[in-house]
């Protein structure tokens, strides 16, 4: 792992845990087994359960909607700055039984941007998109975007210029084949997303989401030099909520 980056993490004080029945490592382990792996709050309870630790699966969803959105919002100021070839895509999400749109971006080479659960798909959806992704960050300011022919793309993106979010002479291009990597990645992502068929709030889909974005951003490395094992990746969480033991994975 980047040693100055672990350094900066591991040094911030942290007090995430201060009044939890259960210890950070605890509440960590069972977080990271949710948005990493496919298991239900019932199999994590009955994981804990063997251990001899009693949970109730409601718990442990509040501890998902607690630290999942945290650990997104710390690992954001350390993502790896695109190439300036981004690709945006929105896929679906069922939430209540209704689908819902998930616009996520990435580069050329898969690299993280960013990414937005909206209700509806049109053009205030894909300008709150865009406004997110580009607008505070310089550095991910894009020099050629690629979509699909989705209607509201090109005018989302003519808007962005007039704004000056987006440059004058950033290209949009609409070819199929420039699409495949982030239709993998979307695959990539809801792997692991809920076991019982939908999320069952807005609410609860949006914080939700926050987390298996941000364990998708650990797992590509998010520009870590070196071996990038389960292990390190686990460290690097513990790390981000001021907890410096190993935990089992």
């Amino acid at each position: 792992m980047s040693i100055g980056i672990y350094s900066k993490l591991i040094l911030r004080p942290r007090n995430d845990f201060k009044g939890r029945h259960f210890n950070g490592l605890m509440i960590i382990q069972a977080v990271n087994w949710y948005l990493r792996y496919c298991l239900s709050y019932r199999d994590i309870e009955k994981l804990f359960l063997k251990r001899g630790i009693n949970t109730d699966h409601s718990t442990l969803n509040r501890w998902v909607l607690r630290y999942a959105p945290l650990l997104e919002k710390r690992l954001r100021s350390y993502r790896k700055p695109h190439c300036g070839e981004v690709r945006i895509d929105e896929t679906y999400i069922k939430v209540k039984g209704q689908w819902k749109y998930l616009y996520r971006a990435t580069d050329k080479n898969g690299t993280a941007i960013d990414f937005l659960l909206t209700a509806k798909r049109n053009i205030k959806a894909a300008q709150r998109f865009f406004r997110k992704a580009f607008k505070k960050d310089g550095l991910f300011a894009p020099t050629h975007i690629g979509t699909d022919k989705a209607l509201p793309f090109p005018k989302t993106i003519q808007t962005m210029k007039n704004e000056h979010i987006l440059a004058n002479h950033c290209v949009h291009e609409t070819k199929k084949s420039l699409q495949q990597g982030i239709e993998n990645d979307h695959f990539r992502l809801k792997r692991g997303i809920p076991r019982n068929g939908c999320f069952q709030s807005f609410h609860t889909a949006r914080k939700t989401l926050k987390g298996y974005e941000a364990i998708l951003w650990i797992k590509k490395g998010l520009g870590f030099k070196g071996k990038w094992t389960i292990n390190e990746q686990i460290k690097l969480i513990q790390s981000i909520f001021g907890l410096n033991n190993n935990i089992p994975v």
